[in-house]
């Protein structure tokens, strides 16, 4: 996924959330619903991880320094899983706590009936239809950007598999945006249809249900990044034939990749050569291998690191086995 394209989608749930937001807490405020609150806060923490992945995508690109000679493209990871900390407490918490106070309100006969004053019942189902359609504005630019890089991968395992941070996270967070409202319009519309505050209480709860929900996929895929997880095996496959397709190597005895950053990848690799080979046909060996990995992967940048063994015929292992192709699997 190119930084661009990542971009793109961020800005545009960025926008879309914020003129959300606004029109949700007016909502509230009018109408006093407890799932229009609980939308509100999910949209304004929605527009702050948004602006989170931004950071972190402009910090990834500082060059390498002494303490960090690989770089900071982990950064972007860091910073997603900010983000899924952020929808946990904020989000989802924070939904959870209002459904509670709404429905003790309820129960005990302390809270309003929904609808009381009949000049703005329908403002919360307006602001809905409108968010609805932002949202899926959003959602739409996000699954475009997605596209280019998806291929056949279903959106399940591109998800899990993708080593670039932004578009899984805004596809995830737009997702749960348009599900949450349709759980804020089943809450808001029964409650003011029944006069009764349980129902805006219990679309509240299922609002802050999904956050969690969508928080701890989050976390989980972030965290097996974070950690470190190696190249997908069809370009471990690439890199492999593209090293052993030098005259002077024989085989590739065994290959480690790990991700530096979603476009940077680590490749350490024990290559079998003859015991005839000179010293100068090994090193240009070497070289010519790296230069072979490097156009196998014209959109990775590959840091290799390559040594020269001497081919005693033995089985080495082969990092494709071992090789996870998605995350927090």
């Amino acid at each position: 996924m190119s930084s661009s394209g990542g971009n793109k989608a961020i800005i545009a749930a960025l926008s879309a959330n914020l003129g959300i937001a606004l029109t949700k807490l007016v909502a509230y405020l009018l109408t006093g619903m407890s799932s229009m609150l609980a939308e509100a806060v999910h949209s304004f923490a929605d527009s702050g991880n948004q602006l989170l992945l931004l950071v972190g995508g402009k910090k990834a690109k500082r060059s390498a320094d002494v303490d960090h000679p690989f770089g900071y493209g982990r950064e972007r990871y860091v910073y997603a899983f900010i983000v899924s900390i952020v929808l946990f407490t904020i989000g989802g918490l924070f939904a959870l706590y209002e459904a509670y106070h709404k429905w003790h309100e309820a129960v005990s006969g302390h809270g309003e009936r929904p609808g009381t004053d009949q000049r703005w019942w329908w403002v919360p189902l307006l602001v809905l239809v409108v968010a609805i359609c932002m949202e899926g504005f959003s959602f739409r630019t996000a699954i475009g950007e997605a596209n280019h890089t998806r291929g056949a991968a279903s959106w399940v395992r591109y998800v899990r598999g993708a080593k670039a941070p932004e578009l899984p996270v805004v596809l995830l967070e737009d997702f749960a945006a348009l599900i949450g409202l349709l759980f804020a319009m089943f809450g808001v519309g029964l409650a003011i249809i029944t006069q009764d505050a349980r129902w805006d209480a219990a679309g509240t709860a299922m609002i802050g249900l999904l956050l969690v929900a969508v928080a701890v996929v989050l976390a989980v895929e972030m965290k097996s990044l974070l950690i470190g997880e190696g190249a997908a095996p069809e370009r471990v496959r690439s890199i492999r034939d593209a090293i052993e397709s030098v005259d002077v190597i024989d085989r590739v005895i065994h290959l480690k990749t790990l991700h530096l950053g979603p476009d940077e990848l680590l490749v350490a690799a024990k290559v079998a050569v003859d015991t005839g080979d000179t010293g100068g046909e090994i090193s240009a060996a070497i070289d010519a291998a790296e230069t072979a990995a490097r156009s196998a992967q014209p959109d990775m940048e590959l840091l290799i690191y390559l040594e020269p063994a001497l081919d005693t015929g033995e089985a080495g292992a082969d990092s494709i086995g071992h090789v996870r192709s998605g995350s927090g699997s």
